[in-house]
């Protein structure tokens, strides 16, 4: 992500420190973040002219009334008007988290109002590494890592699709919660994927980068597919997977083997 960071910058003060010390912690998780002294500018318009100038993507601010009240009024982007994929899977290359980097970075640059996130646990350090330096030169892609389960699932539901690209599957339980939650799904075609996604029925299934990015595109321009999608997905999870009917399949076993 690029920021602009605002602060005041006087020579030898805490501000300047701090500013400086929280640059750094930014920009060690892979984001650019410009550095700019409250003393250049003059009001609200002079930052809101230079975010777009710059296209910067978001906007800080450290001291409430010499940098906070720059921001005042600045509508950086609607959030309503954003589509957030996110893919959530563990960093190992059977799931492929880069399967769609580079595509996805050419779609942000062509429609800035679409963004990846992957959110997942390091499992192989060597291949985070990989993760990391691929991502950070990507526009509009980026690593948050592991979450609980509450905040995954409440990342989930203000998301607008849940990816899958992995190379090998046995059955998702990301796939099948965002099923539940009512979150659409755009899966890599592969056995395990296929067994839950229907094709245009319970979910998307691509078979190439480009694929992804022509289902994706059609999801966003045509809300009908996706309410289809979410309802069916719901009415498949609820009879193939509920908890109630796996409880019972167990109870029911256990009293047969006693």
């Amino acid at each position: 992500m690029k920021l602009l960071f605002m602060a005041c910058l006087s020579p030898k003060t805490g501000n300047c420190t701090t500013a400086e010390r929280i640059r750094e912690h930014i920009e060690a998780a892979g984001h650019t973040c410009v550095l700019r002294d409250t003393a250049d500018f003059k009001n609200p318009e002079d930052v809101a002219d230079l975010i777009a100038e710059e296209k910067y993507e978001g906007a800080l601010a450290i001291h409430l009334y010499k940098s906070g009240r720059l921001l005042l009024g600045i509508d950086n982007e609607n959030v309503e008007d954003l589509h957030v994929f996110v893919l959530v899977c563990g960093l190992r290359k059977v799931k492929d988290p880069l399967y769609l980097v580079n595509v996805f970075s050419e779609w942000h640059v062509e429609d800035p109002s679409v963004y990846l996130i992957i959110i997942g646990p390091e499992i192989d350090p060597l291949f985070t590494k990989e993760v990391e330096l691929n991502v950070k030169r990507a526009r509009g892609v980026f690593l948050a890592p592991e979450r609980p389960q509450e905040e995954l699932h409440a990342a989930m539901r203000r998301s607008f699709a849940l990816v899958n690209s992995s190379v090998s599957e046995g059955m998702s339980a990301a796939v099948l919660e965002a099923m539940h939650l009512g979150v659409p799904v755009l899966a890599r075609n592969i056995p395990g994927n296929a067994a839950i996604v229907i094709h245009e029925d319970t979910g998307l299934l691509f078979s190439n980068p480009q694929e992804f990015i022509e289902l994706s595109k059609r999801l966003i321009r045509e809300p009908s597919l996706r309410e289809r999608i979410v309802c069916n997905a719901r009415a498949y999870v609820r009879e193939q997977h509920s908890r109630e009917k796996e409880r019972d399949t167990y109870q029911q076993l256990l009293q047969h083997l006693h």
